[in-house]
């Protein structure tokens, strides 16, 4: 027989599960429902479901054909594990249909069968899922249209690209970016959809506890998932800020706007708002020489200088050193950090630059590949070169040099 503390164990453990569970009898009636369920089901008291057929759960179109489903299940029960089968759907007690994810288990207690669901509400997910589908939609629509159009040039001007070889290398050219705009739109979807799904989960799992802390002394425990979910809503919003930022540098829609700055000023503040995301003991040493006004686009250098530091604090271990040096010469503005982080191959740094690119030490690190790509660029609108110096587990440095405005 079970003790009395592994009875309120396992009570503890089923009321405070952050997943619904739900305990079905043999007749497939309820039998059981932890509180997590309740609130997913929109249900006040255990009591309105206990003894009710499990189909009370399901929307009303699919409870005859659920009927046939569980009887057959309740004959031969085995786990299933979560995800398997076609897409699910449950009903709230208003009526309300809501996409779920289901796992079933089963247990005996002498010649009583009980079967336990695991139910997941996947409604946000879907909702991205969904959104990814229809940006999909819409650039294949685009490439289409655009495919279209390629064509219909083709069409008008075959006989003169046969008499010129300019106009045969125009359309060359014209077809291998109409090939290039279908892989990045590949490359996209994929990126996109594979960087949204940790913070999605995220602010769905912190969702869902936040419903269990009603009381005042639950207070940090809300502000503990508030602020993941401020985080995560952050995250969203960088990477979607460095997608827009790559279609409007490949339109040509970003110019640089220069003028007169304090370097040094910019640079140190950048460090103190940096430091409130620095691993354990990492520590960022800040050298400046030379005047300390620069002519630059400010925004520009801003974000390379955020990006740059942000990379040496995300691959460098703790207790690791980060440095930052900046110079205003005659000539040239040089911006260099140097982190002791994991290091990149010579192989990978031949493509460092490019869209979407991931060292491959750096495939399970968070990140899109679009950071460095925006840095080259920014840089070269402000009239920069950017190099890398790497070795793998020696650390990188990124140098920067500004052709300077000698007026200065």
């Amino acid at each position: 027989m079970q003790s009395i503390d592994e009875i309120k164990l396992f009570e503890t453990v089923f009321n405070n599960a952050s997943i619904g569970i739900v305990v079905v009898n043999g007749q497939a009636e309820i039998t059981l429902c932890n509180r997590f369920a309740l609130a997913q089901f929109g249900y006040d008291d255990v009591e309105e479901l206990v003894g009710k057929k499990i189909e009370v759960l399901i929307p009303g179109r699919f409870r005859h054909r659920h009927e046939n489903h569980r009887d057959h299940y309740l004959g031969d029960p085995k786990s299933r594990p979560m995800g398997i089968g076609l897409d699910l759907f449950a009903v709230k007690k208003d009526g309300t249909e809501f996409p779920v994810e289901i796992s079933l288990g089963n247990y005996q207690v002498e010649h009583n069968k009980y079967v336990v669901a695991f139910v997941i509400d996947i409604t946000l997910r879907k909702k991205a899922e969904d959104s990814i589908i229809q940006l999909n939609a819409e650039l294949e629509k685009k490439v289409e249209e655009r495919t279209t159009s390629l064509q219909h040039i083709v069409g008008q001007l075959n006989d003169q690209i046969k008499e010129t070889e300019e106009k045969d290398i125009e359309l060359r050219a014209a077809l291998s970016k109409e090939k290039e705009l279908g892989e990045l739109k590949s490359r996209f979807v994929s990126v996109a959809s594979h960087e949204f799904r940790t913070p999605l989960s995220t602010v769905l799992s912190s969702t869902y506890l936040l419903q269990k802390y009603t009381s005042t002394e639950d207070q940090p425990k809300r502000e503990k998932h508030i602020q993941r979910i401020i985080s995560s809503v952050n995250l969203l919003t960088d990477i979607l800020n460095d997608f827009l930022s790559v279609g409007k540098i490949e339109e040509g829609k970003i110019q640089a706007r220069f003028s007169i700055f304090d370097l040094q000023k910019m640079v140190n503040e950048t460090i103190t708002e940096m430091n409130a995301i620095c691993k354990n003991g990492q520590q960022i040493k800040y050298t400046h020489t030379g005047k300390t006004d620069a002519e630059l686009d400010p925004t520009m250098f801003k974000h390379i200088l955020l990006n740059l530091l942000s990379n040496a604090i995300k691959f460098s271990p703790e207790n690791g050193r980060i440095d930052i040096t900046t110079a205003v010469e005659d000539s040239n503005i040089q911006l260099r950090i140097k982190d002791s982080g994991i290091g990149i191959s010579k192989e990978d740094q031949e493509h460092l630059f490019e869209r979407f690119f991931r060292a491959r030490n750096a495939i399970n690190i968070q990140g899109t590949g679009l950071g460095l790509h925006i840095v080259s660029k920014y840089a070269e609108l402000m009239n920069g070169t950017i190099t890398c110096n790497s070795k793998l587990e020696e650390g990188t440095e990124f140098r920067i040099t500004f052709k300077h405005n000698t007026d200065l």
